[in-house]
């Protein structure tokens, strides 16, 4: 988490640590076992026990994220979006009403929003079999409601925009994604 935060090599990391080349092993140990993924879901429930829900989450909000171009991407992973004007990826995530991480899909900015929505539903429905409903961004208009409910049982709740609103507005459901983004 250091590395992440800081951006720096291993080799730079500070005095307390163990050699770079024994925390590296380590951490990717733990990667390829899956411990990461673990300890997230493990403090997923903490949080939310804590918060007095249940366990299991309730509907999530979906909502998708234009990010600009950045020098460790790929040329293959990128592409322009034509809508934000971003050349770079797109990150569609899947949030908890407490803003916490479900899932994630990470694609070029020219993959159409409702085209990686079928990949976050998937991973969505299946990580989480208890869900009964999402709550999506207007992004996700179209047939895309109607898969979701006939192929992963899965209604959604599109949240639009208000009409005649001009730049940023507060919306229901919608603002827990925006806080999770910044």
């Amino acid at each position: 988490m250091f590395i992440v935060r800081g951006g720096i090599a291993w080799r730079q990391l500070p005095m307390e640590f163990p050699p770079a080349g024994t925390v590296y092993a380590i951490f990717t140990r733990w990667s390829h076992s899956g411990a990461w993924q673990r300890i997230g879901i493990g403090g997923r429930y903490r949080l939310r026990v804590d918060d007095r829900r249940g366990r299991a989450p309730g509907p999530p909000v979906t909502h998708p994220q234009a990010v600009a171009q950045r020098v460790d991407v790929p040329r293959s992973g990128r592409g322009w979006d034509g809508g934000k004007r971003t050349n770079g990826v797109k990150r569609h995530v899947a949030v908890d009403v407490n803003g916490l991480l479900l899932a994630v899909v990470v694609t070029a900015a020219s993959i159409q929003d409702r085209d990686a929505a079928h990949r976050l539903l998937t991973a969505l429905r299946g990580r989480f079999s208890t869900i009964r409903l999402v709550w999506a961004d207007g992004a996700y208009p179209g047939r895309l409601p109607v898969w979701a409910k006939d192929a992963l049982a899965l209604p959604m709740q599109i949240i639009k925009r208000i009409p005649g609103a001009t730049g940023f507005h507060v919306r229901p459901r919608v603002w827990v994604v925006e806080r999770s983004f910044a």
